[in-house]
Formats: structure tokens, C-alpha cells, sequence
């Protein structure tokens, strides 16, 4: 669980995935620099519950830095990023397990998701498309990119195995899209039937006023280490990367590159003004 100021919704988080009906699994919770109540909170949990582990970082490095340190504090043969401000029903764990030690070709399971309000009272079911049992990695890849609307994958549990092999989260926006994308190259996606995932929606979460480039600024990057830009042709570099590296065949591969080449080209305005605001002194 990577966490920055989670001190208002992190009791529930935790407690939801502690109460899970399968119980063999360590949460290790990566702080990154909190300055509210969110230490003192975990810690109260550590003294609680042998599974719990705290980590804190010594500077804020960012949502997905401290979703990439997390992940390298673990060590599981199944791997679940979950976020500080959302829920989850007590049986997810033991169902998605279920799925992945019975299917060997699926990388990733996770529920269905119902969307909360801040006060976490249901506001709308949301219907996920990405059941993707397709052979064809090309195929997976395609509908990911075509057919992703909010991003709930990568909070399912992910074969560990098929994760480290990824570029993992990165540091140019919707880098959460580019990395579900790629995962898919490297197996199919389950989504349980159940509404078992609840994300709450509020003014202090990462998906908040998207357009707000200070605000994805301050998530992705807030000691401003890197310069903030060219993020779309980060994602293209990422994936036509991804297809590069992935264990597929030379067609299916073909297949991506042909198809990266198609959007980057209905895209190349928006590239080429992402180069200019670069260029320009």
C-alpha cells in the first residue's frame, strides 16, 4: 500500500484487507513522507497485526515512485497494490487467488468495481470491459488501449512473476494505462463477476481534476526532480518498448507496431505540440 496523507480513509483501507477470509499474505505499507496522522495510524497497526509492515521514505518520491518502492519491498509470489482512500470485500483475496493458482494463463484478477463517495456511500456500479480471455496478446493490447476508461487493474493481484518483467508504473501521466497495456502482452485478465472493489472518489485523490497539470505535477513529480512533459510520447516510447520486449511472436508483434504507428499518427499534432512546448526557451 503506497500512502501520502492518508490519515482520513487508511483505517478503513487497512482493515478491509486485514479482515480478508484469506489471511496468508503480508501488507506492507510504503509512507511516502507523510506530515498528517498516517504514521501514527499504520504504526498502531503494526503493533496490531504481525502481517503489517511499515516503511518510511525519507522524501516524497512521487505516487508512482512510491508505487515502484512498494513493490520492491515485497516479495510474494502474488503481488496487490492497494490504494489508502478505497475498500475492498472480505473475500476478494481468497477469490483472485482462487483464479490465478487455477488458471496458469491469467496474470492478473481483480472484481468488479463500485464507485463511493467520500463518505464511501455507493454512487454508480461501474462496468469494467477488460475480461480479456483472448489468445492473442496483440488483441489484449489492442482493447486495453481502445477500451480502458478508469484504471482498476493494477490494483488486482498480479503474478508477481509477469509484473517485475514490466516497466512497472512511471512518471508520465496516465502511466497507469501504459503499464495495464503492457501487462496484458504478457497473459489475460480475469474480472470477478462480484462488485468486491469500492473506490472512493473524493478532492484529495490522484484522479481528481485530471486537467489541473500543477495539481498531476505535485502526484507525479512534487520536488520537481524531472522535467514535466512529452508524456505522450512517453507512453509511445513505453509501449512500442513494451511490444519490443514482451515473449510474443514476430506477427503479433507486427500486428502492435502497425497499430502504435496508426494512433501515434492521428496523434501527431498533439506530438508535435508537446515538442514545441520543449523546444520553446
Amino acid at each position: 500500500m503506497p500512502v501520502y496523507n492518508g490519515g482520513r480513509f487508511i483505517r478503513q483501507a487497512v482493515a478491509s484487507l486485514l479482515a480478508q477470509t484469506y489471511q496468508d499474505f503480508e501488507l506492507v505499507i510504503a509512507d511516502n513522507a507523510s506530515t498528517d496522522a498516517t504514521e501514527a495510524i499504520c504504526r498502531e497497526f503494526v503493533a496490531q497485526d504481525q502481517r503489517v509492515r511499515y516503511v518510511r521514505n525519507e522524501r516524497n518520491l512521487g505516487g508512482p515512485g512510491n508505487f515502484r518502492r512498494v513493490f520492491s519491498l515485497c516479495s510474494g509470489e502474488y503481488h496487490k497494490w492497494a490504494t489508502a482512500d478505497d475498500y475492498w470485500a472480505p473475500t476478494v483475496l481468497e477469490e483472485s487467488v482462487a483464479i490465478l493458482d487455477r488458471h496458469p494463463d491469467v496474470v492478473v484478477c481483480y472484481p468488479k468495481t463500485r464507485l463511493v463517495n467520500e463518505a464511501g456511500s455507493p454512487v454508480e456500479d461501474f462496468e469494467d470491459s477488460l475480461h480479456l480471455q483472448e489468445p492473442s496478446p496483440a488483441t489484449r493490447m489492442i482493447r486495453v488501449l481502445t477500451e480502458i476508461t478508469l484504471c482498476h487493474v493494477h490494483l488486482g493481484l498480479i503474478r508477481r512473476a509477469a509484473l517485475g518483467r514490466t516497466a512497472l508504473i512511471g512518471d508520465e501521466l496516465a502511466s497507469d494505462v501504459r503499464f495495464i497495456a503492457e501487462l496484458s502482452l504478457y497473459g489475460k485478465f480475469y474480472v470477478l463477476p462480484e462488485f468486491l472493489f469500492f473506490r472512493r472518489f473524493h478532492e484529495g485523490c490522484s484522479s481528481w481534476e485530471r486537467a489541473d497539470m500543477e495539481r498531476q505535477r505535485a502526484y507525479y513529480d512534487p520536488e520537481h526532480r524531472k522535467r514535466f512533459g512529452l508524456h505522450l510520447w512517453r507512453r509511445y516510447v513505453g509501449l512500442l518498448s513494451a511490444v519490443t520486449r514482451a515473449p510474443i511472436g514476430m506477427k503479433e508483434r507486427l500486428i502492435l507496431y502497425r497499430y502504435l504507428g496508426r494512433k501515434m499518427r492521428w496523434q501527431r499534432w498533439v506530438l508535435l505540440r508537446e515538442l514545441g512546448a520543449i523546444l520553446r526557451p
